[in-house]
């Protein structure tokens, strides 16, 4: 490749003696010469090699130390001025345009967000690739040209039949393809219910996800905490606020791993029928569970009453952001009236793939092999850390991807999950003396050594609450 670099010249003196542009003769930059002009001007303004109030060449002046034509430095000042950072003045010439102050005290960018490595967070190792590419290509394949329109900002129909469908079989869902809505994840679900319901007075289990409260206080709601004991949700506590509507996870609550019993399960529908209330359900984990057949989805027993929100996250992947919203009609035609003026609603094509991998049998015949992995994992975790630091209790083991312990009183949960991540394993404190430690991402082995290290980590480092 052939370039010209040459330097600015305004008499080879001033700011702009040692200034270079870089030209590329025969690459076919994009944009042209003009645009490699400007490109070049212009991050000498952004880097401050050019400082405000410099002035440049006339056209004329730096087309020929360029070797260029002068209607292309035209066309390049004229592009910067456009842009705000050239000024042109009859008279006075062309000269750098003063730019935004920045304030070294002024708030910092936000820090890179690492969202991976959750307790929570399923084996990305084990998503089918093989199946679901099929499943793309059989789509790119077989749908017409139309389908890869907008289309039901709500989702695709197929999509929405193939999760009805499926939800009233495995969940006992009373779901029909109208009251579906696809979304980009449980946390767009449940900011669209909160919208959809304000003005809304939130009652959330405590404790909970931390990454949920800044979400759905974006989305409107105010936010009541309410106690979560060993049945679950305190119903009896929350006819004591004045909330609108409860967000729960009945069949696997996070952190702690508790099923809502069937005397809370009961209490809250009728805390709803009484009160005109909303329940929001996070079908949280509903696909691992591993002692037996998991419990029939809230929304099942009062459709009028419950919304009912999931999404493949564990099951596949994240990244995927394919969910669903089972709601009553008013809400749901509320939620898809906000899709489409919001995002227009969700990729086709992964809608599409998604449905034939129900429909085909790929997605049930994934979940079964990934029941039988878990749990094997989830044993070995269990071992381990019965025969490593007995002193723990471990709760909440029939479900999920995750266990809840509890340290003894000596113990911090900080101290400990920082030993934890060092020894490999996803951890997060939920109190001063409890965490959640994730099993789903490390093979049994793997997990078995990790424990392992992790109790050799606190012995070492002697981890104990301060008084």
């Amino acid at each position: 490749m052939a370039f010209w670099q040459s330097p600015i010249r305004c008499g080879n003196r001033g700011p702009l003696a040692d200034l270079h542009v870089t030209i590329d003769r025969v690459g076919g930059a994009p944009g042209g010469f003009a645009a490699q002009v400007a490109r070049e001007l212009r991050e000498a303004v952004r880097s401050g090699r050019l400082s405000q109030g410099t002035r440049l060449p006339s056209s004329r002046d730096l087309a020929r130390d360029l070797g260029l034509s002068r209607g292309v430095v035209v066309e390049a000042y004229e592009q910067l001025v456009a842009e705000g950072f050239l000024e042109s003045r009859v008279g006075v010439g062309t000269r750098v345009a003063a730019q935004p102050a920045v304030h070294a005290d002024g708030p910092a960018p936000p820090a890179e967000s690492h969202y991976g490595h959750r307790p929570t967070s399923p084996d990305l190792g084990c998503f089918p690739r093989q199946a679901w590419l099929g499943a793309v290509r059989q789509v790119l394949s077989t749908v017409p040209n139309d389908a890869l329109d907008y289309g039901d900002p709500g989702g695709v129909r197929e999509l929405r039949e193939e999760l009805a469908g499926y939800l009233r079989r495995v969940r006992a869902a009373d779901a029909v393809p109208g009251n579906v809505v696809v979304t980009t994840g449980v946390a767009q679900g449940l900011s669209l219910a909160v919208h959809a319901l304000r003005p809304v007075v939130l009652a959330v289990e405590d404790p909970s996800s931390a990454r949920q409260i800044p979400l759905l206080r974006r989305a409107g709601a105010t936010l009541v905490k309410i106690p979560v004991d060993g049945e679950g949700l305190d119903v009896a506590a929350l006819r004591r606020t004045r909330a609108t509507a409860a967000l729960v996870t009945p069949a696997h609550h996070y952190p702690t791993g508790v099923v809502l019993s069937p005397r809370r399960r009961a209490d809250l529908v009728a805390w709803a029928a009484e009160t005109g209330g909303t329940i929001i359900e996070d079908d949280y984990d509903a696909e691992f569970r591993f002692d037996r057949d998991p419990v029939g989805c809230l929304q099942g027993l009062a459709p009028d009453l419950v919304v009912l929100s999931g999404s493949v996250s564990k099951s596949l992947a994240p990244g995927l952001r394919l969910g669903w919203m089972v709601a009553p009609p008013r809400i749901a035609g509320s939620v898809r009236q906000a899709r489409g003026e919001f995002d227009l609603g969700s990729p086709v094509i992964d809608q599409y793939a998604l449905a034939h991998f129900i429909r085909t049998g790929g997605y049930d015949r994934h979940l079964r092999r990934m029941r039988r992995e878990y749990r094997a994992r989830r044993d070995a975790m269990v071992a381990a850390l019965a025969g490593r630091l007995p002193e723990a209790k471990v709760h909440g083991i029939e479900a999920g991807l995750h266990l809840y312990v509890e340290l003894p009183d000596t113990r911090r949960a900080d101290a400990v999950v920082a030993a934890a991540r060092l020894a490999g394993l996803s951890a997060e404190s939920v109190t001063e003396t409890s965490l959640a430690l994730g099993f789903a991402r490390l093979g049994s082995q793997r997990l078995t050594a990790a424990v392992a290290a992790l109790a050799e980590l606190i012995d070492h480092q002697n981890v104990r609450t301060k008084y």
